[in-house]
């Protein structure tokens, strides 16, 4: 634990990606700033997630500095969707994407930020208080401004009043691993589902022989079960069921995911969301690295104006993502309705312009476009 008496000039609750950018971002701007990163476990560990890094979250890190944060991974560039009704489409996308356990790819953000000076301490945030000209945490951390990149449960954001997505706006995935097949290339499959829709499986290769698998969906009222979740898992993914012994599917674990499409107001004053812990996950595909990385960029820059930083970070987050998340809402809106869903493949496979269009809608910053939008109706 870092000393009582010491004042941080920032203190980043959660040392995930959104946590690891905003302390790179600030000593990358100010290198002298003393950062003190706060994360409830030991690293390396793992996060559910599936694994999966967009490259557009590779072109931030790039820009702090980091440039081996996939180091290793052989790029994955085929992508294959289905529908809720059955049509698929398969294409290259136009940027490969990476698949890397958290357990690696968290590690090396947060080696990076410590080795550009951060400090890392283990401690469990319980309590935030916000004085005049600083925040305490728990009576034991003072500084001039806090992160709240401590995910989709934070602690922070429900100290300082903000509450958690409603119905709707959550959803709940697991995820494990398995072996991956050997007779085909490496390829990211979404499988789609009628039941339970808006939900899907998914099946990332990470290159050494194991893929990241898991099924989503949004929850609508009560809690969903383990055993439905696993239920539709294996369903999605048939081949998952023949897997015993060694080649069981391991590591189970499920996580919430809390959408974009219902985002709280980014607080003003000296504490800050990112990632996760601000509902930064797509309502599309339930992407967040990307997010993560970047609005904890945001946040690390935003941090060094003090009193200030609520109102910067807020501005500048809605200049990089606002268009965007609009767009987005908007898209998983209308894809509540399969058909649209299945009329968008068609779409996608008639024209591989529209196929990219979904892809940056899901993985980046994408827009939905004219061209879009014609060839669903179209379908």
């Amino acid at each position: 634990m870092a000393a009582v008496s010491e004042v941080w000039d920032l203190a980043i609750v959660g040392s995930g990606p959104a946590g690891a950018a905003a302390a790179l971002r600030a000593l990358q701007l100010r290198p002298d700033a003393r950062v003190l990163l706060v994360d409830r476990s030991d690293f390396p560990r793992d996060k559910p997630c599936g694994d999966g890094v967009a490259p557009h979250a590779l072109d931030v890190l790039s820009r702090l500095g980091v440039t081996d944060a996939v180091a290793g991974f052989a790029p994955v560039r085929q992508l294959h969707l289905r529908s809720p009704g059955g049509q698929a489409v398969s294409g290259a996308m136009r940027r490969p994407a990476y698949v890397v356990p958290r357990r690696v790819f968290d590690g090396r953000l947060v080696q990076a930020a410590v080795c550009r000076g951060a400090q890392l301490t283990r401690h469990v945030v319980r309590r935030v208080d916000r004085r005049p000209g600083r925040v305490v945490l728990d009576g034991e951390i003072t500084a001039r401004v806090v992160v709240a990149a401590d995910g989709a449960n934070s602690a922070v954001r429900r100290q300082i009043g903000l509450a958690p997505n409603p119905p709707g706006h959550l959803a709940v995935a697991i995820r494990g691993y398995a072996p991956a097949p050997h007779d085909s290339p490496p390829e990211q499959l979404i499988a789609m589902a009628q039941d339970g829709w808006p939900a899907y499986a998914w099946s990332f290769p990470i290159g050494d022989g194991t893929a990241n698998v898991g099924y989503g969906e949004v929850l609508r009222r009560g809690p969903v079960t383990r055993g439905r979740l696993l239920d539709r898992l294996h369903a999605l993914l048939p081949g998952l069921s023949s897997l015993s012994g060694p080649e069981a599917v391991v590591e189970l674990r499920a996580h919430h995911l809390p959408l974009s499409s219902h985002r709280p107001r980014p607080p003003d004053g000296r504490v800050l969301l990112a990632g996760d812990a601000a509902s930064l996950i797509n309502p599309f595909t339930g992407e967040g690295i990307f997010y993560a990385v970047l609005s904890g960029a945001l946040a690390g820059e935003a941090a060094l104006h003090g009193a200030a930083a609520g109102r910067v970070h807020r501005r500048r987050l809605r200049r990089a993502l606002g268009g965007h998340l609009r767009d987005t809402t908007l898209v998983a809106g209308l894809a509540r309705r399969p058909w649209v869903v299945d009329a968008g493949m068609r779409a996608a496979a008639h024209d591989p312009a529209v196929f990219d269009d979904l892809v940056e809608l899901g993985l980046g910053r994408g827009r939905l476009t004219a061209r879009t939008l014609a060839g669903l109706l179209r379908r």
